[in-house]
């Protein structure tokens, strides 16, 4: 326990019922989570029956390394993961009951607009599915099923994509698939309607931590509540001000909630904050004061009072870059910190990002744009991927499912549907089902002769891979593929933009050299060096594909300066933090109509300023040492320049306006004059001395 103040080790020693650990930014709350875990285990619970959950994937694998490192070889039989992966275990052990096997399909979202647009009807309105895509989930992440949604329907639009989610939920059925939604609300299904495997998770988890409470979802809660059971042995870690996913589904009616279901619930607040200086957290606490509280809470740090929060004013975007620019290079000059890694500029929505990236390259500062799709993430190479994988594990639903149906080759739902039902009454998988002789009697004639020839093709693509050996031969074999599907054509013809198209086509070609060089003898280490490596056939290089980290994932050690949304920026932390385009119009978002007129005051309205004013909270709070907020003047709305406000968060934020302002183009002018008089007296000195 040495390290932890007097609220942490209350949270870690808090073992026998429900509880709610409010951990404020910066509060050590990942610490908390893992010293608890060990807590447990040290009190005699297998690490088996232990769950922590976290949002993302990046999230776990950091929990799952520090637990290893506290506690030892222990820590790998913790189930440390996502929501979305724990439903995934459930399902796979226990969905038989709901009609699924054991190898069922996890579709992405182009998998899931595709369908859509087949389910539809044959629309070619990718847009349109993508919209009905976002109605339907935020549907399921309310637990409804097309028929509730249906009843619920608010106008014929709805009932439409009521109708098509009816249509689409078939098709899932048909393809034993499900969607990334289907990973939370078919357990909660499934723990719902059968008592008996309820009763068995509840006795296989004994403990479950929740890590960033505050986002979970309506169906989350109830998963969770469900998988404690009335014992309520959990541990719920989260920050009703740092709720910021309103958009997606997420309720801070979760945490009132919870000490009605629960009322032994036993609320502990972390509120020194170990990442900031005083003056930051100052501004902080002002900001999110105006909210309403659940649980009220003041943040502290014992750092110092630190630089003052500064406040930036600039004419337009163009010149706010210059300005943030000028800051970061001052600052590198006169601070500890000079490596570019330790500058971030935040900004409310991506379109705000290009005059930075425009200024930083005209003064060669490295950086990166972070919450960018990763090279592997494309759809074009996970096409690919999906095709590579086939080769090697014929057993791949999820990847047959991709590559049968990119490009198009008159396959249809149909088919499919059939072949499921086919795969999963045999307990084959689908490429395994198609090669099965009795399948022919299900199948008109033509639709089995197309299923035999894609399946044949696959066997003899895989014979040929094999004895692919070298990067020249390699590439030949890739392309001469490529052109053989039909795949160049197939980009052009999806996208209703030519540039479009054939930049994607450029990824492709990019990914044909990098496994080719792969194949060749070199390979490209994490710095992008080339190195040398054995001579593989093509089929190795193939089975490592699923396993290798995505090409953008080389800038994550590189040494260069942050932009990124303020979203995207949530559980990091830098040094230096420009918090730019703080407008009103921007940060708050869109509370004006189209004439710049005040909406009316109702309750969506007040919500969505309340989450704003979160999302300027947890801005704020990922600074360490200083932070300058900056606004325009005036914005570019379509080809006109139109004036613009200081965002209202900037006066809640309480800074003496005496010593806020700053101009760091006068600053960095100083230094270097200053600079450049020393050079001049040292050199002076030294002709003297000769």
């Amino acid at each position: 326990m040495s390290g932890l103040n007097f609220a942490q080790q209350e949270a870690v020693n808090y073992l026998h019922g429900p509880c709610l650990v409010l951990a404020g930014a910066g509060s050590g709350k990942t610490r908390v989570i893992t010293m608890k875990i060990g807590r447990l285990i040290q009190t005699g619970l297998a690490p088996k029956s232990i769950a922590a959950i976290t949002f993302t994937n990046k999230a776990a694998s950091e929990m799952r390394e520090r637990a290893q490192h506290l506690i030892g070889k222990q820590a790998k039989d913790v189930a440390v993961c996502t929501f979305h992966a724990l439903g995934v275990r459930l399902m796979r052990e226990d969905g038989a009951v709901l009609g699924l096997k054991p190898q069922f399909s996890i579709l992405d979202a182009n998998d899931v607009v595709g369908i859509i647009k087949d389910a539809a009807g044959g629309t070619t309105d990718a847009a349109t599915a993508r919209i009905w895509q976002w109605t339907i989930s935020k549907w399921k992440n309310m637990g409804l099923s097309s028929a509730e949604a249906l009843a619920v329907a608010a106008d014929d639009n709805e009932r439409i994509i009521a109708k098509v989610m009816e249509r689409y939920e078939e098709r899932l059925t048909a393809y034993q698939s499900v969607d990334f939604d289907d990973l939370i609300g078919m357990p909660l299904r499934l723990l719902r309607d059968h008592p008996e495997v309820r009763e068995k998770w509840q006795k296989t988890l004994n403990h479950v931590l929740v890590d960033e409470y505050q986002d979970t979802n309506a169906t989350q809660y109830e998963l969770l509540k469900l998988l404690v059971g009335e014992r309520g042995r959990f541990t719920a870690v989260g920050d009703d001000d740092q709720s910021i996913y309103g958009w997606r589904g997420a309720t801070l009616d979760n945490l009132k909630k919870l000490p009605v279901d629960y009322a032994t619930l036993k609320v502990i607040k972390l509120e020194q904050n170990y990442r900031s200086t005083s003056a930051i957290l100052r501004a902080a606490n002002n900001v999110i004061q105006p909210n309403p509280k659940l649980y009220p809470k003041t943040l502290f740090s014992e750092l110092g009072e630190g630089e003052p929060v500064r406040v930036v004013d600039a004419d337009s975007e163009e010149h706010e870059a210059e300005r943030a620019v000028a800051r970061i290079q001052s600052l590198r000059e006169t601070s500890q910190h000079k490596e570019w890694r330790s500058f971030a500029v935040l900004y409310r929505a991506n379109h705000m990002a290009k005059p930075f990236e425009k200024a930083l390259r005209r003064a060669n500062i490295p950086y990166k744009v972070s919450g960018g799709t990763g090279f592997f993430d494309r759809a074009e190479i996970r096409d690919l991927c999906s095709w590579l994988r086939l080769w090697v594990n014929n057993d791949d639903d999820p990847a047959f499912l991709r590559a049968i149906t990119t490009p198009k080759r008159g396959i249809g739902h149909t088919t499919l549907g059939k072949l499921g039902e086919y795969s999963s009454s045999y307990k084959l998988s689908l490429f395994a089902a198609l090669f099965s002789s009795s399948l022919a009697a299900l199948m008109p004639e033509r639709a089995m002769a197309q299923l035999l020839e894609f399946g044949r093709y696959i066997n003899d693509l895989e014979y040929r891979a094999r004895r692919t050996i070298g990067a020249e031969d390699s590439k030949a074999f890739l392309l001469e593929w490529l052109k053989e599907i039909g795949y160049e054509q197939h980009l052009l013809d999806s996208e209703d933009s030519e540039k479009v198209g054939a930049a994607r086509w450029g990824n492709v070609l990019d990914f044909i050299d990098w496994m080719s060089q792969r194949s060749g003898g070199v390979i490209d280490d994490a710095s992008g060096a080339n190195i040398p490596s054995p001579t593989k056939s093509l089929l190795e290089v193939v089975q490592t594909v699923s396993l290798l980290s995505t090409i953008s994932e080389r800038e994550k050690d590189q040494d260069v300066v942050t932009l990124s949304t303020l979203h995207a920026s949530k559980g990091l932390e830098w040094p230096h933090v420009m918090l730019i385009g703080v407008n009103e119009g921007l940060l708050p978002f869109k509370l004006e109509d189209d004439n710049g007129r005040q909406k009316v005051v109702s309750a969506e309205t007040t919500q969505r300023l309340e989450e704003e004013r979160r999302l300027m909270y947890v801005g704020i709070t990922r600074a360490q040492r200083t932070l300058a907020v900056s606004w325009t003047k005036r914005r570019k709305k379509g080809r006109e320049m139109v004036a613009a406000m200081p965002s209202r968060f900037i006066a809640e934020m309480g800074l003496d306006k005496t010593t806020a302002k700053e101009d760091p183009r006068e600053k960095l002018r100083a230094l270097r004059a200053e600079f450049a008089k020393r050079a001049e007296a040292s050199a002076s000195a030294a002709k003297s001395q000769a």
